[in-house]
């Protein structure tokens, strides 16, 4: 795992071959603020950046060679996910509860995805190809241990239900609580096995496949209850002294 200093030395190479690809033709990789933001969080599971500690624009700006506004965009982005706070005349500080702000999505989303899949697996009628798909990258990603392809994977097999579900309130709820974020998060978690978390989908889908839509709801919010349950990969965390 990166550290920030790690992350914001390879920065402007990175953006060097960034251009390149969007040059060629071919798609680039993530905005500046996304590479920042996965330092931060990172930083934060690993226990560099204790909870109550005061994040600097300024200091991370030089670090990454930038203007403070992918700063802000990423801290934004981790307010959204609850392991950052802004407090007026205070500035952006670790959240002191991380644990928790993390954990606590997962009772919004099971609930959000419980109905959406219930409303999908109605309107496609059987039609779940793009989300086998999608389970069987999963496999193959976490039989690689490739993290960061299989939480890619997962957050495009959830989104293409709560896009199939047709809810435009649904879809704006869901998509305002991180999501990409906390599914790096949850696939950190100590003693996960990669393999079962990815193959876990596989029982949605199958559901979705006979048109079953009560019970392809009821294993949706079963999905997510089983990742609340997994234990927070924090570092060992003290809270910052300023």
């Amino acid at each position: 795992m990166q550290t920030v200093d790690d992350t914001a030395g390879s920065a402007k190479a990175g953006r060097r071959r960034d251009g390149r690809r969007a040059a060629g033709g071919s798609t680039a990789s993530a905005p500046l603020r996304h590479v920042i933001k996965h330092a931060l969080v990172t930083g934060i599971l690993a226990g560099r950046y204790a909870p109550g500690q005061r994040l600097l624009e300024l200091r991370l700006a030089a670090e990454f060679d930038t203007s403070q506004g992918p700063v802000r965009e990423a801290f934004r982005e981790l307010e959204a996910t609850g392991l950052v706070v802004n407090t007026p005349r205070r500035g952006t500080h670790v959240a002191a509860d991380v644990a928790e702000r993390i954990r606590e999505i997962y009772v919004v989303r099971g609930s959000l995805e419980e109905a959406a899949t219930r409303l999908a697996t109605r309107r496609r009628a059987g039609d779940v190809a793009d989300l086998q798909a999608h389970v069987d990258a999963m496999v193959e990603a976490a039989g690689a241990n490739d993290i960061d392809r299989l939480a890619d994977e997962s957050v495009a097999f959830h989104r293409a239900v709560l896009v199939a579900a047709d809810n435009t309130l649904l879809l704006a709820i869901w998509s305002s609580l991180a999501i990409e974020t906390r599914t790096a998060i949850t696939l950190m978690a100590d003693g996960l096995d990669l393999v079962e978390a990815a193959e876990s989908h596989q029982p949605i889908v199958d559901a979705m496949a006979r048109g079953d839509a009560e019970e392809a709801a009821r294993l949706a919010r079963v999905h997510q209850d089983f990742f609340e349950t997994l234990p927070v990969p924090l570092g060992n965390l003290s809270p910052a002294v300023e």
